[in-house]
């Protein structure tokens, strides 16, 4: 595998026996319509996986994945077939099929030359993946971290832990004759722990981490403790919860996890596909005020190590950071090439697909919003009735007019500038445009998630990071179960 780290492009030619000549005509097949555009994406995914419920490691789980997708542009239409064969005939078939929304009258397009490499970033350049760590290894951290979540307190039941990792290779090649390729490792480690009390119910903590990161990444700083104990602590935290309140009032959101709401609320929104079709409450709104002066929010993919971070988004575009909304200014959209080319705007590397079976479509990678100058505790202190949301569980958005309702799954009243009980139930109800004009007060304190992230659209998931600072927002609907 160490020629692969280095120049994965090999990988794939020597063990499908591709040269550039091939992939030249299967790109050439591709274009025999009238096309704007085609490439191929070649993926190879090696994943394993194992759980612990119940005190015991009852679930391992091991796969092997590869195959090319062909994609051929017309205009705004889009053609894509794959298949899990990679070989040329199965290619030629696959564009055949992709080039079909092509049109068939036109000028034969000029042949492509393949061999023009994409300088990719170095953002993850790994001695040793968690997948190469013996699974004797990885279960035994799991068995340890049933220990010590059982050992934080006798009301804790049970305790669910899993590990995963994977490690993706992919090239893609395209009509431009750009070739790019990379290899992502990824993993994570998840616990979750539920806490039970007569009288008190059954109240769950969650907590987990990882990323594009070495398998000691977990045990620096004691890391995979901190885990375990973040989620005992979240569920015995939430026996003693009250009953939220209910109504609009100042909430502030606390750093990190948080950003989720940003993300969900606002983030699907700047994509450039739903901003093109002019169904995005910020279509067409560039240069205009969207957001409170104190907002800057960006999408950055090059942050070394994160889960949400790439060398090349899976059109072969390297990542870059981008701004989206500058104190308060809607800045920029994110683009893949397809949008981006209809848009007259520039790719930003944000060009994203779940696997070879999948067309890619603009995504986020980590997305974040500026810290400020406020402290926490200056935050706190300047609301007198409120809502503290920590951390946050399911939600929903309509990216059409940035409608969310976002449970929190740890919250706390504030009272008189201090944070008193912990609350149970508390949703946030609004939509995000709205919101980002209510915030009046944005913390010195930005923290990126613990490395969990998981973003779905259209059927497909990718891995995201997202982060936030402490903010106050002046009035969002909170459903509770108390007036």
């Amino acid at each position: 595998m160490a020629n692969e780290l280095t120049k994965p492009e090999n990988f794939f030619m020597s063990r499908f026996g591709m040269t550039e000549n091939s992939l030249e005509r299967v790109l050439g097949n591709a274009l025999e319509r009238k096309a704007d555009y085609a490439d191929l994406y070649f993926e190879y995914r090696s994943a394993e996986g194992l759980s612990l419920e119940e005190s015991m490691v009852n679930h391992t789980s091991k796969s092997v994945s590869q195959g090319v997708g062909v994609r051929v542009c017309a205009e705004d239409r889009t053609g894509y077939a794959y298949s899990d064969e990679v070989t040329i005939d199965r290619m030629k078939l696959a564009a055949e099929a992709a080039r079909a929304i092509a049109d068939e009258r036109g000028a034969v397009p000029a042949a492509v030359q393949v061999g023009q490499p994409v300088q990719r970033h170095r953002l993850y350049e790994l001695q040793q993946t968690a997948l190469d760590i013996p699974l004797d290894e990885r279960a035994r951290l799991l068995r340890e971290v049933d220990e010590m979540a059982r050992a934080y307190d006798p009301r804790i039941r049970n305790v669910m832990a899993s590990f995963g990792a994977e490690q993706k290779i992919v090239m893609i090649v395209n009509s431009k004759g750009e070739l790019a390729a990379d290899v992502q490792p990824l993993c994570r480690l998840s616990v979750t722990v539920i806490a039970e009390e007569d009288g008190k119910g059954r109240q769950i903590g969650s907590h987990g981490g990882g990323g594009r990161v070495e398998w000691r990444y977990f045990f620096e700083g004691d890391r995979w403790k901190e885990y375990v104990r973040e989620a005992a602590r979240q569920a015995i935290t939430n026996l003693d919860a009250v009953d939220a309140p209910a109504g609009e009032m100042v909430v502030v959101l606390g750093p990190g996890w948080p950003g989720i709401l940003l993300h969900e609320a606002i983030g699907h929104g700047l994509e450039g596909d739903f901003n093109r079709k002019g169904v995005s409450a910020f279509s067409n709104r560039i240069g205009q005020k969207v957001a409170s002066p104190l907002c800057t929010v960006v999408d950055d993919g090059t942050i070394a190590n994160r889960r949400g971070s790439i060398n090349v988004d899976d059109e072969g575009t390297p990542t870059s950071r981008t701004t989206l909304i500058e104190k308060g200014v809607l800045r920029g959209y994110l683009q893949d090439r397809l949008n981006a080319r209809l848009m007259k705007m520039a790719p930003t590397g944000n060009g994203r697909r779940e696997s070879f079976a999948h067309a890619p479509m603009p995504r986020m990678t980590n997305t974040f919003m500026l810290p400020g100058e406020s402290t926490p505790g200056e935050i706190i202190k300047s609301v007198k009735h409120g809502l503290y949301a920590v951390s946050f569980g399911g939600g929903q958005v309509d990216i059409t007019n940035g409608k969310f309702v976002f449970s929190a799954s740890e919250a706390y009243l504030i009272e008189d500038g201090q944070v008193t009980r912990p609350v149970k139930g508390a949703t946030l109800i609004g939509d995000g445009p709205d919101v980002l004009t209510r915030v009046s007060m944005v913390g010195n304190d930005l923290a990126l998630d613990s490395g969990v992230g998981t973003c779905g659209k259209d059927g497909q998931s990718v891995p995201v990071g997202v982060g936030l600072p402490t903010i106050r927002v002046d009035g969002i609907t909170v459903g509770g179960t108390s007036a």
